[in-house]
C-alpha cells in the first residue's frame, strides 16, 4: 500500500469514527407534535425535556391537546396523568403553540393542578441563530401554579382576546414592551419579588409568555400563574 493511499484510509476511519462519536454522544429527541413557540429572551435550559420519560404536553394552535403524541381531552388528560407513575422530582413540560388560546393552556394547567404539579416548566423557542444541524437542549420558563402564600407581589394582569389584548400592572395600563423596566423600578422596592399573573382565556398563548419572560428578565424570584377565572 502506498504512503499516500494509507494516509486517505486513516483520514477516512477517524472521520467515520468522530461521526460516531457524535451521534453517540447527542441527546436522544423525544418525538412530538410540531408547534410554533413563543419566542423568549430569558429561558432556562432543560435538557431533561429531551429524556425519553420526560412529561410532555403540547398544545396546537387550534387548541388541541396531547401527551407525547397522543391526543387527549382535558378531563381525559388528568385522568391520564393520574394513571402514570412519577418520581417526585419530576417535571410537567407544556409545550404550546403561540398562536394557542390561553383557555387551552389553562386547562392543562388545571389538570397539572390536578395531578398535584405546583409548578410546570413552559417550553419556548430562542431568539439565537442555530446553525443547520445543531442540537440544542431546549429551554422553557419555569412558572407557580399553586396556591400562592406571599402578600407582598406586583399584580400584572393581560386582558382582552388575541386581537386586542392590554397590560396592567396594578391598574395602570402599559404598553408590553415597558413590562420588564416597570416591574424592575417596582422590584427596588419590594423584597418577595413576586410577580401574580392572572390572564384573560381568549388571549393569545405568546401573550402570556412574553409577561412571564419579561418578569424574568426583571429579576422576579417566582411568577405565580392564576389558572381560572377571568380578567
Amino acid at each position: 500500500m502506498s504512503y499516500m493511499r494509507f494516509v486517505c484510509l486513516l483520514a477516512t476511519t477517524l472521520t467515520t469514527a468522530a461521526v460516531l462519536m457524535a451521534v453517540a454522544q447527542s441527546p436522544a429527541l423525544q418525538r412530538g407534535i410540531s408547534v410554533q413557540m413563543a419566542v423568549t429572551n430569558n429561558a432556562a435550559p432543560m435538557p431533561e425535556a429531551d429524556n425519553n420519560d420526560a412529561w410532555i404536553v403540547t398544545v396546537d394552535a387550534d387548541g388541541n391537546v396531547y401527551f407525547g403524541i397522543d391526543p387527549f381531552t382535558p378531563s381525559e388528560l388528568a385522568e391520564k396523568m393520574k394513571t402514570i407513575p412519577r418520581r417526585r422530582d419530576q417535571k410537567l413540560y407544556i409545550k404550546a403553540d403561540a398562536r394557542a388560546p390561553f383557555s387551552s393552556v389553562q386547562q392543562v394547567l388545571n389538570a397539572a393542578r390536578v395531578d398535584f404539579f405546583d409548578d410546570v416548566v413552559l417550553l419556548t423557542a430562542q431568539p439565537e441563530a442555530v446553525h443547520t444541524g445543531t442540537i440544542v437542549a431546549p429551554k422553557g420558563l419555569d412558572v407557580w401554579i399553586g396556591n400562592e402564600a406571599a402578600s407582598n407581589f406586583v399584580a400584572v394582569q393581560i386582558g382582552g382576546d388575541r386581537g386586542s389584548a392590554t397590560l396592567k400592572v396594578g391598574n395602570k395600563i402599559i404598553a408590553p414592551s415597558a413590562l420588564q423596566g416597570q416591574l424592575a423600578q417596582l422590584f427596588d422596592n419590594r423584597a418577595g419579588r413576586i410577580v401574580l399573573l392572572k390572564a384573560s382565556s381568549q388571549v393569545a398563548f405568546a401573550q402570556l409568555v412574553q409577561a412571564i419572560d419579561a418578569s424574568q428578565g426583571a429579576g422576579a424570584s417566582r411568577v405565580t400563574v392564576i389558572v381560572s377565572g377571568e380578567v
